[in-house]
């Protein structure tokens, strides 16, 4: 099974814990050794006024934390989140398919899934208090397509709640509940986060709310695959399917980020977890509370991180800034100029070190704003202002499979794309991969890929690319498009 980003929504639940298990929603791969004691109304109640509310203490950026008094503290406000509706389920991809060109080609292209009428479903989620008169912020994935949600106090109250707005973009929701004098979570500095600084998750995995797990901060400013406007968080703290929606902790007990989502290859936590940083859910919040809905600039680019075989080979001298692979022809980039093979350096001043730096940047952004970007083209830079716009809010067809021809130096075996595989991809041009090895292979391309271009140079046949091949450079850029998606791959040859 490949390795996959999973949000850690909701999951069906089942009227007790060893139904859940028998019905087949989720395995909990534990025993009991001995009874354990039934926790009844009171003595619930007594646990939750025991909790209580000292401050935690003002720590130093990489001070272990007092976790017990962060739990006492904000404990009571982490809510459970629980949803009830209708919903399309989709087909999942058959792993088993057969290992064709082709059929790689077109498996991810929409209308390829077969889909299945909608069901209804019941899930499970976490959320967290951020104004004593009831408003909550949650995941966006939590909520969707929920006709009922109902939040559960840590005091066991219960509360019908109202679903001010979602935005799938940055994966926040905005809930209000009809109470007042709640207890609220202290918000901090998500910027203020170094790698290896303690964090604490808390949140109701596999329904089992209130659960407390720690780790530390792994990375900053991750970007990851559909997740455009967001620099998550990575840590290692044991979040799973339940956590969603829940709070990150600093040491200091003040919540930095939402839990949202995994890299599994399993569908359970395996050590890598992201959450969306605080300043960026309530950048959303408060567009949700005063219009009901959040609004994302747009540049109209697709991008991706630089190294250093790219770097050279555009001839910049360090690997930063973004890699522009595609631009939208209708968007605020190509009516500024911007192409495919840019290097976007700056915007309004300030180094992207990474492509998930400019898309946050960007997408925290107001439709009509003016950014001044600073881009790498043709070995020199050049300023390019750029009003943005307003963000945005596919086919199965067959190969004729003859053509085929080696370009061996880079491993790859390439034909021509046909007129009908041209037109269903919304492609005007490019080379199929039919086979790869060597130098390509090691690089990550596969069969299926398109080649689009090299070096920046369209590509239409072999012709174009031997001639790239024949001033022997060290290393090649190819724009590759795959599963709808365009990307530049670095190539060593030697």
């Amino acid at each position: 099974m490949k390795p996959v980003f999973k949000p850690l929504g909701w999951f069906l639940l089942g009227g007790s814990l060893a139904a859940m298990s028998g019905a087949g929603a989720f395995g909990l791969p534990w025993k009991h050794e001995t009874p354990i004691a039934p926790v009844t109304p009171v003595a619930a109640a007594v646990a939750a006024v025991a909790q209580v509310q000292a401050p935690a203490p003002a720590l130093p950026a990489g001070t272990v934390p007092n976790y017990r008094a962060i739990v006492q503290q904000s404990g009571p406000a982490v809510v459970g989140v629980r949803v009830e509706g209708m919903r399309k389920a989709s087909a999942e991809d058959d792993e088993d398919a057969a290992d064709d060109p082709a059929q790689r080609f077109f498996r991810n292209l929409p209308g390829f899934r077969g889909q299945v009428p909608q069901q209804p479903f019941r899930g499970q989620g976490s959320g967290f208090i951020v104004s004593e008169d009831g408003l909550i912020l949650t995941n966006a994935h939590v909520v969707k397509d929920a006709k009922e949600v109902t939040v559960h106090l840590a005091d066991r109250r219960e509360f019908v709640a109202k679903v001010l707005g979602s935005d799938p973009a940055s994966d926040i929701a905005v809930l209000r509940i009809d109470a007042k004098g709640l207890p609220a979570v202290r918000l901090g500095d998500p910027k203020s986060l170094m790698v290896g600084d303690h964090v604490l998750a808390i949140g109701a995995p596999y329904g089992l709310e209130q659960t407390a797990t720690a780790g530390i901060v792994s990375a900053k400013g991750r970007s990851l695959p559909g997740e455009a406007y967001v620099p998550f968080i990575q840590t290692d703290a044991a979040v799973n399917p339940g956590n969603s929606g829940g709070p990150l902790f600093d040491a200091a007990g003040q919540v930095v980020g939402i839990n949202s989502q995994i890299y599994s290859r399993t569908g359970g936590f395996q050590g890598v977890s992201f959450a969306i940083p605080i300043d960026v859910a309530l950048k959303v919040r408060d567009q949700i509370v005063a219009t009901g809905k959040a609004q994302h600039a747009r540049l109209g680019v697709g991008v991706q991180d630089m190294n250093q075989a790219l770097a050279e080979s555009f001839g910049l001298k360090k690997a930063e800034g973004a890699l522009i692979s595609s631009v939208d022809p209708k968007s605020a980039a190509a009516g500024a100029g911007l192409k495919s093979g840019d290097v976007i350096l700056q915007i309004d001043g300030e180094g992207i070190p990474q492509a998930g730096a400019l898309s946050a940047r960007i997408g925290m952004a107001k439709p009509g704003d003016k950014v001044r970007l600073k881009v790498w083209r043709e070995q020199a830079e050049r300023d390019v202002v750029v009003t943005l716009g307003s963000a945005r809010g596919e086919v199965q067809a067959t190969s004729t499979g003859k053509d085929q021809a080696d370009s061996s130096k880079l491993g790859l075996a390439l034909r021509p794309l046909s007129p009908t595989e041209r037109q269903q991809a919304s492609i005007d041009h490019g080379l199929l991969v039919q086979g790869v090895q060597g130098a390509a292979q090691r690089a990550g391309l596969a069969r299926g890929d398109v080649v689009l271009a090299i070096n920046g140079k369209p590509v239409d046949a072999l012709e174009d690319i031997q001639r790239v091949l024949d001033a022997k450079p060290k290393n090649v850029a190819l724009l590759v498009w795959r599963g709808g998606e365009r990307l530049f791959v670095p190539v060593p040859l030697g």
